[in-house]
């Protein structure tokens, strides 16, 4: 049977059966494909983790990071499977409004606690480090999806990231974060670090996450604090008593 390759229906028939095709091998290339997308986001976040604890690329996930938890709202842990916490951190923003907190324990008593928030033209987010005291940043990683070149995406680059190095996030017991501040930062600051040049409403949305974000851990650090606190006091009662 001849068909009439310049006949509407010859056309239409032959572009949806195309449509079709095309489809079909899209789906089976995406299903194919996602457990390698899934492997390369499941290594860029622990990389990422890793270089908020300052260490460098070469550095393994797992032989700085002891555990992976879900805290509750009051600081308690309610899962600590590895996948189940990287599942969740997949939709950070989500997993917070249904209260819970993904953090990560270093092997050396340090946390990293994941940042999600909002620029000038769309999400930002990170890892911030906190030292064992659960106070001075050990390291912050932070990036976006959209903010203006040469202004707010500076908060990406490793320059505008060791300024946060060695900053306190609390005043005494109130958790106060880190300020980008415009005009720079006070001399001796300890909240504070130089604000984005020309890029305002950036650094006030990474001021507003780093605060926003650990205060909802803040049971948590008070928890690991007295638990140290208490641990150091054993200690110098069982040296007196020596």
């Amino acid at each position: 049977m001849k068909f009439n390759t310049n006949s509407n229906v010859y056309i239409i028939t032959y572009s949806v059966v195309m449509v079709v095709i095309v489809a079909v091998l899209l789906s089976l290339a995406a299903i194919g494909l996602k457990p390698r997308q899934d492997a390369n986001i499941l290594n860029e976040k622990k990389s990422q983790i890793v270089k908020a604890l300052g260490y460098d690329a070469t550095t393994s996930y797992d032989d700085v990071v002891a555990e992976a938890a879900l805290l509750n709202a009051e600081g308690a842990v309610v899962e600590n499977d590895t996948q189940e916490v990287f599942d969740a951190l997949q939709s950070v923003k989500d997993t917070r409004a249904a209260g819970e907190f993904p953090i990560f324990k270093a092997t050396d008593g340090s946390v990293v606690v994941p940042l999600y928030g909002a620029g000038l033209w769309g999400p930002i987010w990170g890892y911030v480090a906190l030292a064992p005291d659960m106070n001075t940043v050990k390291g912050i990683v932070l990036d976006h999806a959209g903010e203006t070149p040469g202004l707010g995406a500076e908060i990406a680059t490793a320059k505008h990231q060791a300024m946060y190095v060695g900053k306190t996030v609390f005043e005494g017991e109130e958790l106060v974060g880190i300020t980008l501040k415009k005009g720079g930062a006070a001399e001796g600051a300890q909240h504070e670090v130089d604000a984005i040049t020309g890029g305002t409403k950036t650094s006030d949305g990474v001021s507003a996450m780093i605060k926003d974000c650990l205060v909802s851990y803040k049971p948590y650090f008070e928890a690991a604090k007295a638990a140290a606190e208490q641990v150091s006091n054993e200690l110098n009662t069982e040296n007196n008593g020596k």
